[in-house]
């Protein structure tokens, strides 16, 4: 169910028959909603629902059965979601404000053995309540009203400005609002100072790409680039020690990078970058890399169609023998992570037009024509 490429629709089935085949572990209907709604299959979600109410009752705590439901009317009433994920929340706040009572008072009393108790149930309670948040603070994301997520975790940081998950989503959205300073005042410890010790590559791509162009974007420059030696030294070392295994930190950097520079208009630098990203194509060409990728060129495709910038002609010869590359190296690789069929399995899509060579070679016309 977990896999990618269109299997979790299979996948949803196979379980749901597990489901219908007992014994199977009292767990087993909560994780699988669980699943539904995390990637997205809402509809599922509420027909399994609505179809098993006994197991509604049996299998799902109060607190449970309360996030799914909100989580669930995301797709259609997310007001009503934001004021159930709000009622929720006023519940864990009020057990995370017992328990720090509770905690305070064990300190003065030095019992050591309830003081270490009281750590863990609060950290278990702060545990139960970052996902309420992080799905709240996401109805506001969705909407690029990112200044109310921020006031969100503004709220909240009393009790969870330690917590890594709520560190990590707060320096997303200060640097979503352009506040660089204030990201890198939260990415720069997780990078160099987290759980994840001298092992770069054990920290989210995306921290590292986002605390890049944090430091570009307020003039630390030398600190991008020692950064990302230091991701290529350990992307290296690593290939050494297993030549199968992919690494797509540096990849993802440069393309956030490339993107960046795009978006300012940059294109020249921008692109160099994203073709940068992509080496060796054989290896880093893969749906997700390309579908951001293929942004940048369709952008720099429509500035020039309007005539309102020139490109260098070495700059276009390169774009030419990119996607080049790309038609040769992508005749495999689909663009369509969910193969889109119609409830039934029946009409899937025709994928012969949805590989990066089809889409390569169809930029490659495009360009060509602007060159003309």
């Amino acid at each position: 169910f977990c896999q990618r490429g269109g299997h979790q629709i299979s996948g949803s089935r196979k379980l749901i028959f597990l489901l219908e085949t007992p014994p199977y572990p009292p767990e087993t209907f909560g994780n699988l909603l669980l699943l539904q709604c995390k990637y997205e299959f809402y509809d599922l979600a509420a027909d399994l629902m609505a179809n098993n109410a006994e197991f509604t009752y049996d299998y799902l705590d109060n607190e449970l059965f309360e996030y799914l439901d909100a989580t669930i009317l995301t797709q259609t009433s997310p007001e009503e979601a934001y004021r159930k994920y709000d009622a929720l929340t006023t519940k864990h706040i009020e057990t995370l404000r017992k328990l720090t009572k509770q905690l305070q008072d064990a300190r003065l009393a030095r019992d050591n053995d309830l003081i270490k108790t009281k750590l863990k149930e609060y950290d278990e309670a702060l545990e139960a309540y970052i996902p309420v948040l992080m799905s709240q603070g996401r109805i506001y994301w969705e909407r690029k009203q990112f200044e109310m997520v921020e006031r969100l975790f503004r709220q909240t940081a009393e009790f969870c400005s330690e917590n890594e998950t709520w560190k990590v989503c707060a320096a997303h959205v200060f640097f979503m609002q352009d506040k660089f300073k204030d990201a890198i005042r939260y990415y720069a410890p997780i990078v160099h100072k987290g759980k994840h010790g001298d092992n770069i590559l054990e920290v989210p791509a995306i921290v590292l790409a986002n605390l890049c162009v944090s430091y570009i974007m307020t003039s630390q420059n030398e600190a991008a680039e020692e950064l990302m030696r230091k991701i290529e030294s350990e992307e290296q070392r690593l290939s050494y020690l297993d030549t199968e295994k992919q690494v797509y930190h540096l990849c993802i950097v440069n393309l956030v990078i490339g993107t960046l520079y795009c978006a300012k208009d940059n294109f020249e630098f921008g692109i160099s970058r994203i073709i940068k990203s992509l080496e060796p194509y054989d290896r880093k060409i893969g749906p997700d890399t390309w579908f951001y990728a293929k942004h940048c060129f369709l952008a720099l495709a429509e500035q020039m169609s309007k005539q309102m910038l020139l490109l260098k002609d070495s700059s276009l010869h390169d774009i030419i023998n990119f996607l080049d590359q790309a038609d040769e190296h992508g005749k495999n690789v689909q663009t369509v992570i969910n193969v889109h069929v119609d409830p039934n399995g029946n009409n899937p899509m025709d994928m012969s037009t949805h590989t990066v060579s089809y889409e390569a070679r169809q930029l490659k016309r495009v360009f060509l024509k602007l060159m003309a």
